[in-house]
Order: structure tokens, then sequence, then C-alpha cells
């Protein structure tokens, strides 16, 4: 499983357009790789160690656990990630069946 998460806070416009991008990104994918992205969002108010880290760059996207984007998020550039991680989580996958 592929994990993104948006960190961000409520009433933060740029974080409403990063969620926006990756709804629309994760909908254009194929449904196999849709289905292993799982998508969390994190709140910078509810959580002091997010505040310390990521206050002055949210929105801020990991794509499990690894910095992807903060301010602005690219919609092409995301997907090409996502695209990526999903590939790498399919093959670790296959060698633990095997």
């Amino acid at each position: 499983m592929t994990t993104l998460t948006l960190i961000g806070k409520p009433d933060c416009h740029l974080c409403d357009v990063a969620s926006e991008i990756i709804d629309s990104v994760v909908a254009e994918l194929p449904d196999a790789a849709a289905e292993r992205i799982e998508i969390v969002e994190a709140s910078i108010q509810d959580d002091p160690a997010l505040f310390d880290l990521w206050w002055e760059k949210i929105p801020v996207v990991l794509i499990d656990g690894e910095l992807h984007a903060h301010w602005r998020l690219s919609a092409d550039r995301l997907r090409d990630a996502l695209e990526e991680a999903v590939r790498t989580d399919v093959r670790a996958a296959d060698e633990e069946a095997r």
C-alpha cells in the first residue's frame, strides 16, 4: 500500500487546492493503482510535532513518509510519483509472495 499524506490546516486555500489536485490525480489513475493508495490528511493544528516541522511550508505532501512537495503541488509530478510508488509497491508484494 502506498500512503499519500497531505499535511495542512483548516481555512488554508493552498491546502484546499492540493486536496483537489490529489483527488483528481488519484481518480485518473487506473482502478488497480488507485486502490493501492491510502490518502491520509493531517492538520498542523492537531499535532504540535507536525506544526514544528511544517508550519511554514503547508500544504505538505508526503509519499510513503518522504517529502514530495510543499506550498504548490504539480498534478503531473504527483501522478508520476504515485505511479512509481505503486509500481514499487507491487514489485515488493510480488517478491514477498514468492
